[in-house]
């Protein structure tokens, strides 16, 4: 049965693969009015040549569960990249593309140049749990692209600290959930769209969505492959939600956008391949120590602003000689 006779037919994997083939298309048309808009006003929209690789690399180990956001925030600030204040925004615009790759090979599947079989989960919980992580990044967007960079630092060092310690638990306390079920029912369902929310909200700070979903989901009895398209899926929806308000507010960075946007795609269609059969383990490790020293080092930055900011205020009450 082709995909149009399925939306004919109202059935709700396709109905939510068409919705959000639009959402994406929204998606495409403000990314690209965007950066009309800061060509023609003299700002650079040409990647340099190193967020090419950090968006593909980052892109690969996000297809495999790792996520991206963490990987990616810790590249571009050790290359200098993105300015801490930009860097919520910037992974949030810049990788509505290749997240979207994910999410449709994993919910509907693919055959032809390479072959994707749909991870199976069930349509409702897939479903609830996406709309409630789109209506907490609409929320959290808001609140995030109007905060000073001090609490952008702050709001990610902690939420960094915190993805560390869930990577950590779900490494030594969940990692044989292998065995679960595919749906979420009475308490636990309403529990699973609560965690959704809250995670969509916490995302917009650049936190990223998948191993605080991986936790929650198995948490709650799922199986680890089920989390897969919830997260993706989840991903695909609200960061073009989100999106909307970080460009309004210019919260990104454009000259990292492009760059982004594209090499994550051909990272995505290479890492597929590699998802049943390689040993996380350790890269899973490795993740866990660059989250951790990237919180350490965005607080350890928010407390020389907070003390620059302190110095010059002491400054300027003292009486002129």
């Amino acid at each position: 049965m082709d995909f149009l006779t399925r939306v004919r037919n109202a059935e709700p994997i396709a109905l939510l693969i068409a919705a959000m083939g639009a959402v994406t298309l929204f998606y495409l048309v403000i990314f690209i009015r965007a950066m009309v808009r800061d060509r023609e006003s003299g700002q650079p929209v040409r990647s340099s040549a190193l967020m090419w690789p950090i968006s593909f690399v980052a892109n690969f180990f996000d297809t495999l569960g790792v996520g991206s956001y963490a990987t990616t925030t810790t590249m571009v600030r050790f290359f200098k990249l993105i300015p801490d204040e930009k860097i919520p925004g910037s992974l949030n615009v810049g990788y509505v593309l290749p997240t979207v790759t994910e999410a449709f090979l994993f919910i509907y599947g693919f055959r032809g140049l390479i072959t994707v079989e749909p991870v199976q989960v069930d349509p409702r919980t897939l479903i609830s749990l996406i709309v409630a992580s789109i209506l907490g990044a609409w929320l959290g967007a808001g609140v995030v692209s109007s905060w000073p960079r001090r609490k952008i630092q702050v709001g990610m060092g902690l939420c960094l600290l915190a993805a560390a310690i869930i990577m950590v638990v779900r490494m030594t306390v969940f990692h044989s959930l292998t065995v679960g079920t595919t749906s979420l029912t009475g308490t636990r369902w309403i529990l699973g769209m609560g965690g959704l929310f809250i995670l969509g909200a916490l995302m917009t700070l650049g936190i990223g969505l998948y191993a605080p979903c991986l936790i929650l989901v198995t948490a709650l009895g799922m199986t680890e492959k089920s989390a897969f398209p919830i997260m993706m899926g989840a991903c695909a929806f609200l960061m073009p939600v989100a999106v909307a308000r970080f460009i309004r507010a210019r919260a990104y960075y454009s000259p990292a956008m492009i760059g982004m946007a594209i090499a994550g795609i051909p990272a995505v269609l290479l890492a597929v391949k590699w998802f049943t059969n390689l040993p996380m383990a350790y890269v899973k490790v490795l993740v866990i120590v660059v989250v951790t020293y990237t919180a350490i080092s965005m607080l350890r930055a928010a407390r020389r602003e907070r003390d620059l900011a302190s110095d010059a205020t002491a400054a300027e009450a003292q009486p002129a000689l």
